[in-house]
């Protein structure tokens, strides 16, 4: 008998790990929750074996989101993990997403947004995987860039700053503020977070 999935959430704010039980209860999904990365380290053992993911938030008291995300992903690299942060930004978008987090999520959270993506998650860890070719939405809009563009785009998702793309495309950082807004709307990015999320999904594969 398949067990049913199991969402682990882990923030040190009672008030939205209630939100969050209550959000994901309410299409009967069972939530177990912790108010710090040590208490879910303690308890998540008699869980291991079932299906399930992880809701993350980054900034707690003790051991770090991301630092339990590290750790996740090395010793229990089958349970998805989903980071939910109000202090996010490009870099520990990138990081976050080198390390190996099914999704990066910024607050304030839309409910029905944060709902599909659960089932998802949980969804395709429930599926036998197979070869990702990279998602169709993020190609298709990759290749509307300018050669240029593609370089610039590669640069950003790394984290980097106006400057220092500038300086290592010969390029002025009036030329790279232009070609990013350009960037931005082939991609139909709205924050620099959504870019590095498309860049996930090109799985490299316009290298």
């Amino acid at each position: 008998m398949i067990e049913t999935p199991l969402v682990h959430v882990v923030d040190d704010d009672s008030e939205i790990r209630r939100s969050l039980e209550l959000l994901l209860q309410s299409v009967a999904i069972e939530v177990s929750s912790y108010a710090s990365a040590d208490e879910f380290l303690g308890r998540y053992p008699a869980s291991v074996d079932r299906p399930g993911c992880v809701l993350l938030d980054v900034r707690m008291p003790g051991m770090s989101g991301m630092a339990l995300l590290e750790r996740l992903c090395a010793e229990h690299p089958a349970l998805p993990v989903i980071i939910i942060t109000g202090h996010g930004d490009i870099d520990m978008a990138v990081r976050a997403m080198k390390l190996g987090a099914a999704d990066f999520i910024t607050k304030p959270l839309s409910s029905q947004a944060l709902l599909d993506r659960v089932q998802q998650v949980l969804r395709e860890a429930a599926e036998p995987s197979a070869p990702d070719s990279g998602s169709p939405v993020a190609i298709a809009r990759w290749q509307t860039l300018t050669p240029r563009e593609q370089e610039v785009f590669d640069l950003i998702v790394t984290g980097a700053a106006n400057k220092a793309i500038g300086l290592e495309l010969g390029i002025s950082i009036r030329t790279v503020e232009s070609h990013r807004a350009s960037i931005m709307e082939k991609m139909r990015a709205r924050t620099l977070v959504d870019l590095v999320h498309l860049s996930v999904g090109l799985k490299k594969v316009h290298k």
